[in-house]
């Protein structure tokens, strides 16, 4: 399956995507409060055999309820390989969602059962094993793909991976899902740092997937959403350089001019539309807060 580039999501940051347990009602009211781009609401791993039916209505009333502003509402539901994935998503067909988050995706017949199963909501795929990464580009190619999500601890385990801080071992797969999403403009969301108090490996992490493309990365703790915030977001000197990028190129348009060189190098097109899109972002971020 092959089309024109596509993207189903608005402009909104997605700086930070905090994964919180379906099960527990006390997270689900704090995350609420929560300075997070996206709440990754979790039916999968983070809740036990025995408490998925409970969790999946505690979560639907949780979301019927309403008051978790700006931030991007997506649901993770258990695959369909299970007794739970297809009521998981009949039970959020018509809510005020923002968007479905399928795990283990491999081919995008996965992603057009999902589809058939709920309209209208933009569908995410957790890429977490090395055929998800073959496949990615079919997968992304989908029309109703809005992002993926990097599942780095499951694709370490399939890999039979060494922990590296530098996460080399995983750097083609990675490679390969960013290369798709980017090909088909999509959100794509770094996975997960484990050592919660560790921020100097968070920080780290979190400056590799910024420097690679991400565009934000998913959390497990509320105290690391202050690193990711700051890491995805455009710095002041970023923002510094896009603002006095625009205004040199526009003067020289006016002038008739060809070239504009800001900081002694020649700023061209290409640079503008990085430009724009760096305020862009700054001015979404902003109006989250």
């Amino acid at each position: 399956m092959t089309q024109a580039p596509h993207r189903y999501t608005s402009a909104r940051p997605y700086r930070s995507a905090l994964y919180i347990p379906a099960a527990k009602e006390r997270a689900l009211e704090k995350a609420k409060g929560l300075a997070c781009d996206a709440i990754l609401f979790d039916l999968e791993d983070a809740v036990a055999p025995a408490e998925k039916d409970a969790a999946r209505q505690t979560l639907k009333d949780a979301i019927a309820a309403g008051g978790y502003g700006a931030r991007a509402k997506i649901v993770r539901v258990n695959g369909f390989d299970t007794i739970w994935g297809r009521d998981d998503v009949a039970a959020f067909v018509g809510a005020d969602i923002d968007g479905i988050l399928l795990p283990k995706v491999e081919s995008a017949v996965m992603v057009e059962a999902l589809a058939e199963a709920i309209p209208d909501v933009p569908i995410w795929a957790m890429m977490e094993t090395p055929l998800g990464m073959l496949n990615a580009a079919v997968i992304a190619a989908h029309p109703r793909m809005a992002g993926f999500v990097m599942g780095t601890n499951d694709l370490a385990k399939e890999l039979n991976a060494r922990f590296r801080a530098d996460r080399l071992p995983m750097m083609g797969g990675l490679h390969l899902a960013l290369l798709a999403a980017k090909a088909y403009d999509l959100v794509v969301l770094d996975g997960v740092y484990n050592a919660f108090k560790d921020d100097d490996g968070l920080k780290f992490e979190c400056d590799q997937g910024r420097d690679m493309g991400f565009d934000g990365k998913t959390l497990i703790h509320p105290a690391q959403l202050a690193i990711a915030n700051a890491a995805f977001a455009p710095s002041a000197d970023e923002i510094d350089l896009a603002e006095r990028q625009i205004a040199a190129f526009e003067a020289c348009e006016a002038k008739g001019e060809g070239v504009a060189v800001v900081d002694g190098k020649i700023v061209e097109n290409l640079h503008i539309v990085t430009a724009r899109a760096t305020l862009d972002k700054a001015r979404a971020i902003t109006a989250m807060e």
